[in-house]
Formats: structure tokens, C-alpha cells, sequence
């Protein structure tokens, strides 16, 4: 018998650190998930609960595709009534800055793809579609100052993105809106700001702080090296806090155009650095690399749309996240040296 108020939802990108979070949500509230994920950054172990056993049956919901092939999600799409995408390709600074113009297609053929399969579905079959975009498609005019002004979602255009994933997850926003008004269906998209928490990917590929956290694990075996000048910053958001949003616009958000996920305050990488010291114990050196890359200066966000249409706020406190995510890495690393 189905349950009430039970939606048949699938999530794209469902095995990352923010899919497998948010697959887990869902199910424990009652609803039938669908995921996808080609294991490019994710991994299945992330659907587990606590006692190892994955959250959803991985025979029959669990999809390994890669959505850079058109229309290889267009019979999965007619299995449910809600899409939440959060498949693209991301990594750290270093990764997205030397891989810009595969990086941009890429995002591009696997946005288009999935929007493509919802739209051939049709009104009949979907009742929302949920975009996730990111903080970084805004202007590099309004994030190249350390003066910080929380960023708003009218000033998305003109665009001026620094990078070609900014570029790529602005072109999905565009194309959402094409769909909602092609076929009827209340879409909206959210704009992440800079996600940290658990489970994540901690190497070579990572962002900023699961890198910087490995560096402290690992130190003195590996330097304690900070790209930039430590001053440029971001507005860091929990994934938990993440995954109350997306849930909230399931409830509430479909329908409402673009909403900013992020808080406020803009914390600079230097206060990162020196709070994974204080929380690692050790003696750590801290050595700045103002030979690497920064990326955009700083930015935060102005998140009173969130908090009026959806009754959105941050909740975990950078610390309190910190502290959680060191320890979950540390936990992995000592398991890989048993």
C-alpha cells in the first residue's frame, strides 16, 4: 500500500557526499529513491546506514550510468514523479581551473541530457524538478574584492562566471527554465554555496577543506600547505544544512525560481587553516602558497529568500563541522594503515 505523501524521487549524483546524505533523508521519510551516479567521485558504501547495509535496494534502485550519453536516463525518468539533479563534475581549485574546457562540456552534455529525459516525460508523469547550482556562476565582478558583500540572486546577470564550471552550472539554470515553461512542471534551483561534511573524497582531487584536513592527518609526512594567500574566502555550509534545504523545496520550493543555499559570514581559508590546527592538536607549520591559484576573493550570501520561501537557515556551526569531518577522515586514513 503506498504510504501518504509518499513522492518516488530520483537523485542524480545520489552516491556523493551531498546525494548520499540526502538519499538517506528521503528514505527515512518514507519515500521510494532512485539513484544515479557513474562512482566518479561517489562511492555505494555512502548509502550505508550504520549497521553497512544500504538504505535502498542497489538491484533495483541504483543506477550506474554515465549522463554524459543522451538519453540513458529517459526510462528512469518515467519511474518517478520528482528529479533532483546534483550530478556534475566538480573537484578541487586545481582541478577545475586545468581542466576548464573538458570540465564545461562535460557539465554541459550531463545537464542537458538529464533536462532533456524530463522533458520527453513530460507534465503528465513529473510533478517537480529540482536544479543544484552553485555560487560560483555568479559575476566575477561581485567576488574579486576582499570588501564582502552577501551576493544576491537578481545580480546573476549580466553573467561573468571566473571559471568554466561556473559557466556550466549557469547553463543548467538557463535550461531549467526552459523546461519548466516548456512543459508545465514547477521547477526551482538552488545555489550552493561552498559544501563541506561527510562523507567525502579527502585526495588529490578534493576541495579546500577535506584537503587541508588530510594535510593535518598526515603532517609532518605531508607539508601543511595552503593554496593562496589564506585570505581569500567562502561561505562554508554544512551538507546537513544542504540537505534541509533541498527537502524543504520538495515541499515548498518547487516553483520558486533561483534561492541561494549558503550563510552569511565569509570565512577566509586562513581562519579554515588555522581552525583544522587547532582541532588536529598538533604543532602544525602553516605555510602559504601565494604561487598557487585562489580562485574567486570572497563571497557569502544574502539567504533571505531561502529563509522566506522555504523557512531556511544554517544550523551547524563551522566548528562543530569541522571537528565531525576531521574525525571521519582521520577514521579512514587509519583504516587504510591497518
Amino acid at each position: 500500500m503506498k504510504k501518504i505523501n509518499m513522492k518516488k524521487i530520483l537523485v542524480t549524483g545520489g552516491c556523493g557526499m551531498i546525494g548520499s546524505n540526502l538519499v538517506k533523508r528521503l528514505v527515512k521519510e518514507g519515500n521510494e529513491v532512485y539513484v544515479i551516479d557513474n562512482l566518479w567521485r561517489g562511492k555505494l558504501e555512502y548509502l550505508n546506514d550504520e549497521k553497512g547495509n544500504s538504505v535502498i535496494n542497489l538491484d533495483t534502485h541504483f543506477f550506474n550510468m554515465d549522463l554524459a550519453i543522451a538519453d540513458c536516463a529517459d526510462e528512469l525518468v518515467l519511474k518517478v514523479e520528482y528529479v533532483v539533479h546534483l550530478a556534475d563534475i566538480v573537484a578541487g581549485i586545481d582541478y577545475v581551473f586545468n581542466n576548464q574546457g573538458d570540465l564545461y562540456r562535460m557539465n554541459n552534455l550531463i545537464n542537458s541530457n538529464v533536462i532533456h529525459s524530463c522533458r520527453k516525460a513530460g507534465k503528465g508523469q513529473l510533478k517537480g524538478f529540482v536544479y543544484v547550482g552553485t555560487a560560483c556562476s555568479f559575476p566575477l565582478t561581485r567576488q574579486n574584492s576582499l570588501e564582502v558583500i552577501p551576493l544576491r540572486e537578481e545580480e546573476l546577470f549580466p553573467a561573468f562566471p571566473e571559471s568554466g564550471y561556473g559557466w556550466s552550472k549557469l547553463s543548467g539554470q538557463i535550461e531549467t527554465g526552459f523546461l519548466e515553461k516548456e512543459i508545465d512542471i514547477p521547477c526551482s534551483i538552488l545555489m550552493f554555496h561552498n559544501v563541506y561534511g561527510i562523507p567525502c573524497d579527502y585526495g588529490e582531487r578534493s576541495q579546500v577543506i577535506p584537503a587541508l584536513i588530510r594535510k593535518a592527518v598526515y603532517y609532518p609526512k605531508e607539508e601543511f600547505n595552503v593554496w593562496g594567500s589564506g585570505q581569500q574566502g567562502r561561505a562554508f555550509v554544512h551538507v546537513d544544512d544542504v540537505v534541509t534545504a533541498l527537502c524543504l523545496t520538495l515541499e515548498k520550493g518547487l516553483g520558486q525560481g533561483t534561492i541561494q543555499i549558503g550563510p552569511p559570514i565569509c570565512t577566509s581559508i586562513k581562519e579554515i587553516a588555522e581552525l583544522i590546527v587547532k582541532i588536529s592538536g598538533k604543532d602544525i607549520d602553516i605555510f602559504y602558497d601565494t604561487t598557487k591559484p585562489e580562485g574567486d576573493k570572497a563571497r557569502c550570501a544574502d539567504y533571505s529568500k531561502a529563509k522566506k520561501i522555504l523557512g531556511w537557515e544554517p544550523q551547524i556551526s563551522l566548528e562543530k563541522g569541522l571537528k565531525q569531518q576531521f574525525d571521519w577522515i582521520k577514521q579512514q586514513v587509519e583504516k587504510k594503515q591497518l
